[in-house]
C-alpha cells in the first residue's frame, strides 16, 4: 500500500488533482480510498469548527468566484489561539497515528490524504522560534506519508477561484507551506495548468508504484518564492 497527501494554500488545485489521481489510478485497476483531513482525521472538529464561527463570527462554507465568502479561522493568529493550535494539532497527530493503523490493515492499493497535519502547521507563525521547534518536533512524531504532495499556486489565482481569505493571508500562508515543504521533505508541484500537473503528478505516482521498485526518497523540487504564472489550477 502506498500513502499520498495532498497540500496547498486554498484555490491550488487539490480537489481536482485528487479527482484525477483517483480516476486514473482506478482506470489501472488500483483500489483507492480517500481520506479527508478534516472531516476524517482532526480531533474534535465539529466542535472546533462551531467555536471558531461562535468566537471569529466568520461565514461557514465554501467560498466560490460568484459567491465569495468571508472566513475567519486560520487567519486568526492572536497568541491564545495560536497556543490553542499547538495543543490541538498534537491531538491531531496522535489522531493521525490511529488512522494509519486502520489503512495499513486496510486491502487498498493507495490511500489519499486530502490535506494533512502539514496544512495545519502552516497555519502557524513559522517566524518565530519557538513555533518552529515546536513544529520540527511533531514533524518527528508524524507517520509519513510515502508521498508528500504540495501543489503550489499564485495567490491571485488562488483567491479567484476560492475567494475567502485576505489576499494578503494567502501570500503569506503561500510563504509559510513552501517553508513548511523544506522541513518535511515535501515534493513541491510549481504552479502550472491543470494538464500539466496532472502530468507530473502521474509521472511521480507511476514511478513509485512500479513493480518491484523501492520508495523514492521524497525531495522539494525547485520552487520559485513567488510565481506571475498566468496558467490557474482548480479546486
Amino acid at each position: 500500500m502506498t500513502v499520498f497527501s495532498f497540500s496547498g494554500i486554498d484555490g491550488a488545485g487539490k480537489s481536482t488533482q485528487i479527482e484525477e489521481l483517483r480516476d486514473y489510478l482506478q482506470r489501472t485497476g488500483q483500489s483507492v480510498s480517500i481520506y479527508t483531513f478534516w472531516d476524517d482525521v482532526v480531533a474534535f472538529s465539529k466542535l472546533r469548527e462551531g467555536m471558531s464561527l461562535s468566537l471569529f463570527k466568520g461565514e461557514k462554507g465554501v467560498g466560490s468566484p460568484d459567491r465569495p465568502i468571508r472566513r475567519r479561522d486560520k487567519n486568526v493568529n492572536s497568541r491564545f489561539v495560536v497556543v490553542s493550535r499547538l495543543l490541538l494539532y498534537t491531538l491531531d497527530v496522535v489522531r493521525l497515528w490511529s488512522i494509519s493503523h486502520k489503512t495499513s490493515t486496510a486491502a487498498d492499493d493507495v490511500i489519499i490524504f486530502d490535506r494533512y497535519i502539514y496544512d495545519e502547521l502552516a497555519n502557524l507563525p513559522l517566524k518565530r522560534r519557538l513555533i518552529r521547534l515546536y513544529v520540527r518536533f511533531l514533524l518527528r512524531l508524524t507517520p509519513k506519508p510515502d508521498i508528500a504532495l504540495l501543489i503550489d499556486a499564485d495567490p491571485e489565482i488562488a483567491c479567484t477561484r476560492k475567494p475567502e481569505y485576505p489576499l494578503e493571508f494567502v501570500r503569506r500562508n503561500r510563504v509559510a507551506y513552501l517553508e513548511l515543504a523544506k522541513m518535511a521533505g515535501m515534493t513541491i508541484l510549481p504552479p502550472a495548468s491543470i494538464e500539466e500537473s496532472v502530468t507530473a503528478i502521474r509521472g511521480i505516482v507511476s514511478r513509485s508504484l512500479a513493480p518491484g521498485a523501492e520508495q523514492p526518497r521524497i525531495l522539494p523540487l525547485e520552487c520559485p518564492a513567488s510565481s506571475n504564472s498566468a496558467n490557474g489550477t482548480t479546486g
